[in-house]
């Protein structure tokens, strides 16, 4: 540190001083989630939407957000063992994830999101 200071004089320690603890800070409040929107409404993929029946019969419920959607898909999967041991990567469907996933024996896990999107209806 002596030698930046020789070279930008006494001012500059103080602005990188400043920095850093901005830069903590808002990192901390992001961590936390603490950093929210203006109106406090969810918007885009966090917005509950109307769903169609075959994805309401597997959630339980006739409105859910996208992120919700996927995560309780994977929370299925996860619990019935449903991932191909060798490919992680891979789904193996049963009766259930067919309904909602166009009757597919297997099913990529990147496929998920984009198969969930025909379940969402669009609102106006």
């Amino acid at each position: 540190m002596a030698s930046s200071t020789r070279i930008f004089g006494k001012c500059c320690r103080a602005l990188m001083a400043a920095a850093k603890t901005t830069s903590a800070a808002t990192a901390t409040a992001t961590a936390t989630g603490t950093v929210t929107k203006a109106r406090g409404r969810p918007n885009g993929i966090l917005k509950p939407q109307p769903v169609s029946p075959a994805l309401a019969n597997f959630l339980g419920t006739n409105e859910a957000s996208r992120t919700d959607a996927v995560k309780k898909v994977w929370e299925y999967i996860k619990t019935q063992n449903l991932q191909n041991p060798a490919n992680k990567r891979e789904i193996h469907c049963d009766n259930k994830l067919k309904t909602i996933f166009d009757g597919k024996d297997k099913v990529g896990f990147l496929e998920i999101a984009r198969l969930l999107t025909q379940h969402f209806q669009k609102t106006a």
